[in-house]
């Protein structure tokens, strides 16, 4: 059976590179973060949750429509950075947990994975879908960004959405979809 990426995994890319995946100055990355907040619409969030917020460049964005927003990552080497690129927006908090062993303690009204769904196995995919179960707010909002191209991450990047939003359907609906060349976006909403 796979397993899900290791801490050790996302260290060792830290180690090598503070921004590994390019963030800050990858176009795909600026046109994915427009589009993702496009598609939560003009909606203001009580409270957010981010999972894998990495260096914080788009936590920074959805905390400003946030009333509080929690970054999440499995590893700490980031965290430095994203706590200081979000400085000025109070609402921001961080913390290292490894999801979905670890979960915060706490109530959401916005709950987004922005491809981190395919680092994970599908038996953690799954155990992920019930924790946003039991701590999204009635009137809650899921994000799902996820990678579509050639992987050799556990759970593909088509799979991995696939079998969260299986795990939700009799609670959440696909209320908005998304296909572009190298990604796939849904907002999940409450049935």
């Amino acid at each position: 059976m796979t397993k899900s990426r290791p801490p050790s995994h996302f260290q060792h890319l830290y180690q090598t590179n503070p921004d590994p995946w390019d963030f800050e100055t990858s176009s795909y990355e600026q046109a994915k973060y427009r589009n993702s907040l496009d598609a939560l619409g003009g909606r203001h969030f009580v409270s957010g949750l981010e999972v894998g917020c990495s260096i914080g460049v788009l936590t920074r964005m959805l905390a400003l429509r946030c009333g509080r927003l929690l970054g999440l990552d499995i590893v700490e080497a980031p965290l430095p950075a994203a706590r200081a690129r979000c400085a000025d927006v109070p609402q921001a908090r961080f913390a290292r947990m490894r999801i979905p062993l670890e979960w915060p303690d706490e109530q959401f009204d916005l709950i987004v994975f922005s491809e981190v769904l395919y680092f994970l196995s599908a038996g953690d995919i799954e155990r992920c879908a019930r924790r946003v179960l039991d701590t999204l707010l009635p009137d809650g909002a899921v994000l799902l960004v996820n990678w579509t191209g050639k992987t050799d991450d556990p759970s593909p990047g088509n799979a991995a959405p696939d079998r969260f939003i299986a795990q939700v359907r009799d609670r959440l609906r696909v209320t908005h979809q998304e296909r572009h060349p190298r990604y796939r976006l849904e907002l999940l909403t409450s049935t």
